[in-house]
């Protein structure tokens, strides 16, 4: 059988290398530099998979990554590489990050696993947003940072402004620049020799006991929750009990082995390596699987040291998810459940509105992850699902001092409740970083000013590149900020992100009223000065939306008790004087006031049904 015997042969040249020979690396980059397609010439270069047209982000392993061609979630893969300066094999893990700021966790995450990184640079666009934000995360780690220069191969290549901005910036050695293009293949070689010399070997003991680290976990079926670990210290095989630092649970370990890209099953797991293991009998719940926790041998708990855990990444935006017909509720919720498996850092609860009915509000760490969430919903499991506009939490202080902090609109005090009025209300802020080319600067510090942003700083890092620093409300942010920055500077505006704490607003919960009546389903918390503009936009939208009836509907927006906003739809109407020919005026206006009456009874007892699909249409971009 060739599986186990590649896994024989496998194992016999791991054993083979000592821990000075092992090298811990990441690629880290701002989005679309190439760090997926850097990752497959690697995997080819070292003989992990065979060299072929089908190799398209091999490490991407979800439908939404391949499709969208970014990457969502941290993949990982060990690598068995033949130095050919001194002819020894080496045990290289690489690491293939997200360049996406909602992702900022996952790459904090997989520099606990390495020693070293590789700033990757695309040769057209420059350092970028992320670039700057990655290389000060890996900064504070102390991590060993190889520059790789990639897309030299394009015609818009400028090698030399990007190496001296690598400089510039970062202060860094570029003598050591490996040039490259991913694409093509070419220079490819030059990495990994390079990462050998500059990349420290990781530092462990076998003989010691078991110290090994949570990096990452998702759930098998089969399996149950599989672990991936990286071991400070000791070994791991199978039938060895392990206990866990942050839960007290115990249990046996079932299989080890290692990503080869595919997992491949070992006798052995060594200090200094990165590799997967899962338990027998499996560990049931993704809970007890708390990422940055330390495991050691039964036994062994009080002559261990526990590794420094992560933070766990708070959500920032919160939708509500509703299916588009309550019998899909149970299907749904099936679906949704799964994915939360796998995407921890998804929060759940229940929800309801008197308009769509029963549903979930949904918390994630950003818009692209929402939308991402969303792709992955209807293309694994076909659900048809309304989702309401992403919306950000609001703190209450109350006079007596009392928090509470609002995700749900709905639960925001109604303006008749007397203890608002005395109540302090604080909205999210971050700090956020713009790279842009400088003739856009114009245009781009105006939408931040409208976004009610405070400009922090502004810096030129080089000739033409600006680097704008704001302090913006994440309601703003969340408002597809970056789509209207990317529309003002023809896409070359990238933004950069993270948490700023709580500021002091005036908000109000901007209400859509239709017939008197206010719609649960679109309520929103706004700032005071955004409320004009937002009434009058939903007003106009809404209407589009809604049926005439046979009487007259009067759609409004409020905030608060006062008005904003309002649009009627006029009723259909008889044409009752069509049996007149010539007759008197007074007779005509009879007819007229009567049919008017008529339209005043009906509207008193009328009431507006909205369709499903208007909600779908109104909340869609």
């Amino acid at each position: 059988m060739p599986l186990e015997r590649k896994a024989i042969e496998i194992e016999k040249r791991i054993a083979a290398i000592p821990l000075e020979r092992y090298r811990n690396f990441c690629i880290v980059a701002h989005i679309d530099h190439g760090k997926s397609t850097l990752s497959d010439r690697l995997l080819e270069h070292t003989g992990t998979i065979t060299a072929g047209d089908g190799n398209k982000q091999v490490l991407d392993k979800l439908d939404v990554e391949r499709e969208r061609g970014i990457t969502v979630k941290a993949q990982t893969c060990t690598m068995i590489y033949k130095n050919p300066k001194d002819g020894l094999d080496y045990l290289l893990h690489l690491v293939d990050t997200p360049g996406h700021v909602d992702f900022r966790a996952e790459v904090t995450r997989s520099y606990s696993s390495c020693s070293g990184a590789l700033l990757l640079v695309d040769a057209s666009q420059g350092v970028q947003a992320q670039t700057v934000a990655n290389f000060y995360l890996a900064f504070a780690q102390g991590l060993s940072l190889v520059p790789v220069v990639n897309k030299i191969d394009m015609a818009s290549a400028d090698v030399p402004r990007v190496l001296e901005q690598l400089e510039t910036v970062f202060e860094l050695d570029t003598s050591t620049a490996v040039k490259v293009s991913a694409k093509t293949g070419q220079g490819v070689g030059e990495i990994l020799p390079a990462v050998i010399s500059n990349v420290p070997a990781p530092v462990g003991d076998a003989k010691k006991p078991l110290r090994m680290l949570l990096v990452d976990s998702w759930y098998d079926t089969f399996k149950g929750v599989v672990l991936l670990v990286r071991l400070f210290d000791g070994t791991l095989k199978q039938g060895d009990k392990v206990y866990s630092f942050a839960t007290g649970n115990e249990y046996i370990v079932g299989e080890v082995g290692i990503q080869y890209p595919d997992a491949v099953p070992q006798k052995v797991l060594r200090a200094g390596q990165v590799g997967y293991v899962f338990f027998n009998p499996g560990m049931k719940r993704i809970q007890d699987a708390k990422l940055g926790d330390t495991f050691t041998n039964v036994g062994c708990e009080d002559m261990v040291e526990p590794c420094p855990g992560f933070e766990e990444p708070k959500p920032m935006v919160f939708v509500a998810a509703f299916p588009t017909n309550q019998d899909d509720y149970g299907r749904l919720a099936d679906s949704i459940s799964h994915l939360v498996l796998n995407d921890r850092s998804v929060t759940l609860q229940k929800d309801y509105s008197e308009a769509l009915g029963a549903g979930w509000r949904l918390g994630f760490l950003g818009s692209l992850h929402c939308s991402v969430f969303q792709d992955r919903l209807r293309q694994e499991h076909g659900a048809s699902i309304i989702i309401t506009e992403p919306a950000v939490p609001t703190k209450i202080v109350w006079s007596t001092g009392e928090e509470v902090i609002v995700t749900n609109p709905a639960e925001f005090p109604d303006p008749d409740d007397h203890r608002i009025r005395s109540a302090t209300l604080y909205e999210p802020f971050v700090n956020a970083t713009v790279t842009l080319p400088e003739e856009y600067v114009g245009r781009c510090i105006e939408i931040c000013e409208n976004a009610r942003g405070v400009q922090k700083s502004l810096e030129f890092f080089t000739a033409t590149q600006v680097i704008l620093k704001y302090e913006l409300p994440a309601a703003s942010l969340v408002d597809d900020l970056f789509g209207k920055l990317k529309g003002a500077t023809k896409g070359y505006a990238t933004l950069d992100y993270e948490d700023a704490g709580w500021r002091q607003a005036q908000l109000v919960k901007l209400n859509l009223l239709v017939n008197k009546k206010a719609v649960d389903a679109v309520a929103r918390i706004v700032h005071v000065s955004q409320v004009e503009r937002l009434g009058r936009q939903w007003v106009i939208k809404f209407k589009e939306h809604v049926d005439r009836q046979m009487f007259e509907v009067i759609i409004q927006a409020a905030a608060g008790r006062r008005i904003v906003a309002r649009e009627t739809i006029k009723p259909f109407r008889k044409d009752v004087l069509a049996k007149l020919h010539a007759s008197d005026i007074t007779r005509r206006r009879k007819l007229l006031e009567k049919q008017k009456a008529g339209r005043k009874r009906l509207r008193a007892v009328g009431n507006v049904i909205i369709d499903q699909s208007a909600f779908q249409k109104f909340l869609s971009k």
